[in-house]
């Protein structure tokens, strides 16, 4: 494959993703929201209970840098903080009834913002896309994880 095929490709998938965070973001702005808060609270509902160095390292987020979105949840009423009976220095993370009702409004938002962007496009194109995706996203993990291509800049 030609590397400026290769560059192109590398291109466009900053610039869409550029533009589908910005489309999220005010998305998100108009139900009250951050895509930021929306991706902790769809995370937690998968995994109530995580503590927040669990959550910040599933989130590929420094702890200091969740703390205040998870303050922010907290004062919201979206999430509460729960002593870790194991562990006395430790926070579990639960969703409150409020928490879980807003995740299933953003689901029917997630499930728009999906049908606007993806309109018209063939689910085939979707599915070789998506294993598309997929490869990448490994191959930059296993890429990232080399000490020597972190040497090299």
């Amino acid at each position: 494959m030609p590397l400026d095929l290769k560059r192109q490709f590398i291109v466009q998938l900053i610039e869409s993703s550029r533009l589908l965070r910005n489309y999220i973001d005010q998305r998100a702005k108009r139900r009250g929201t951050t895509r930021a808060q929306w991706i902790v609270l769809f995370r937690l509902r998968q995994q109530e209970g995580l503590s927040q160095v669990d959550l910040a390292e599933v989130l590929e987020l420094q702890p200091i840098s969740l703390v205040r979105l998870l303050d922010r949840l907290v004062d919201l009423g979206l999430l509460e903080r729960r002593s870790d009976p194991k562990d006395r220095r430790a926070n579990r993370l639960f969703l409150t009834a409020s928490g879980r009702q807003l995740v299933d409004e953003l689901d029917s938002l997630r499930d728009a913002i999906a049908n606007d962007v993806l309109q018209d496009v063939p689910a085939s194109a979707i599915e070789t896309s998506l294993k598309t995706l997929r490869d990448i996203k490994e191959r930059i993990k296993g890429v990232a994880e080399q000490p020597s291509n972190i040497a090299a800049e």
